[in-house]
């Protein structure tokens, strides 16, 4: 079975609050574009279909700040039938204690791991 892994991150063009699935590199470039400067989504995107996993990628308008983007993309990802064998959600560029902790309970929910950046999980703790 392969793992399928959800990203949330910026992109060049595509639509948001949509949830993209992807299985190859090309699709994924000609979909969403180049990845704007600072972004990490695209980048670990990249990297998941390099390792042959299914890749599910929501659009966010900024990475971390998109907070309307991130709530609405988990619904879609906890209200999505087809997602019960989840395997990994990542949130690049989030810190905040209120995104951290949605994704959580869909990460139980799901069975999934929450992957996150060193930086990021700094910026959890120390998030008042």
């Amino acid at each position: 079975m392969r793992q399928r892994v959800a990203i949330f991150g910026e992109s060049e063009k595509g639509r948001f609050h949509f949830l993209y699935y992807f299985l190859n590199l090309p699709s994924l470039m000609d979909t969403l574009g180049n990845p704007p400067d600072e972004s990490q989504g695209l980048h670990l995107a990249i990297q998941t279909l390099l390792f042959d996993h299914d890749l599910i990628y929501i659009r966010v308008k900024e990475e971390g700040f998109s907070k309307k983007e991130y709530q609405v993309g988990l619904e879609l990802l906890n209200n999505s039938g087809k997602l019960d064998d989840l395997t990994a959600v990542c949130l690049p560029g989030v810190g905040s204690k209120e995104l951290v902790s949605l994704s959580t309970r869909l990460c139980v929910e799901k069975r999934a791991l929450l992957l996150t950046t060193q930086k990021d999980l700094f910026d959890y703790l120390t998030d008042r």
